[in-house]
């Protein structure tokens, strides 16, 4: 009877199953190699070097296998203290590329024209896509507040809504980028892609796409 060695392969991606039973596997692994030798030809007995070869190749697997959970534990550790940091961002307003909910107050924006533009053109869509408004807009770089209507004035229903800006110089469109908003983040989670920040109207966000935070707590 010979115990194969196993391969690499195994050893750099276990199951949750071989990682729990790492233990056991390894008395498993005990007796069958007592009655290799035990049961072994007299004539024709196993190579100490076989022997050696085999009880390093488990041992080895066994340490990846330790290695990876110790791993896998750090990475928990290191994600549950990065949402201990971003606890302290609930409550505060997040600037990010992203729709805004709008309810009847003024929204704040960053528009941040084009450099060379003599007029800036804010462009207001509806979560389907529809066209909700265009208004010219003042060639600042600075925060503003919108006020949440439609082309004739009217308030706009409570809603999500998304913001982009046509950059213009003599005519000609320079280019349209999309409007940062400012919203207030009412929790912090994390999620597949990594941290997620939930703003007001439940916009999920990635925290790694916030560029600045103000006010709050």
């Amino acid at each position: 009877m010979t115990i194969a060695p196993l391969s690499a392969n195994a050893a750099a991606t276990p199951s949750p199953q071989a990682r729990s039973a790492a233990p056991s596997d390894y008395t498993t692994f005990l007796r069958m190699l007592t009655a290799q030798l035990q049961n072994q030809d007299p004539l024709n007995p196993m190579d100490s070097s076989d022997y050696a070869v085999q009880l390093a190749t488990f041992s080895g697997v066994e340490q990846q296998q330790r290695t990876n959970q110790l791993l896998e534990s750090l990475g928990s550790q290191f994600g549950v203290m990065n949402l201990a940091q971003l606890a302290g961002w609930v409550g505060k307003e997040a600037r990010v590329a992203a729709p805004a909910w709008v309810d009847g107050a003024p929204v704040t924006l960053s528009p941040n024209p084009a450099a060379l533009a003599d007029r800036a053109v804010l462009v207001v869509r509806d979560a389907a896509g529809s066209l909700i408004s265009r208004e010219d807009i003042p060639l600042i770089a600075g925060p503003m507040d919108w006020a949440g209507t439609d082309m004739a004035g009217d308030p706009l229903p409570a809603g999500a809504y998304s913001f982009s800006l046509e950059s213009y110089s003599n005519g000609d469109l320079l280019n349209t980028r999309p409007v940062e908003v400012y919203a207030p983040i009412t929790e912090a989670r994390g999620g597949p892609n990594g941290t997620m920040l939930v703003l007001r109207g439940g916009i999920e966000v990635l925290a790694a796409d916030v560029t600045a935070l103000r006010g709050g707590v």
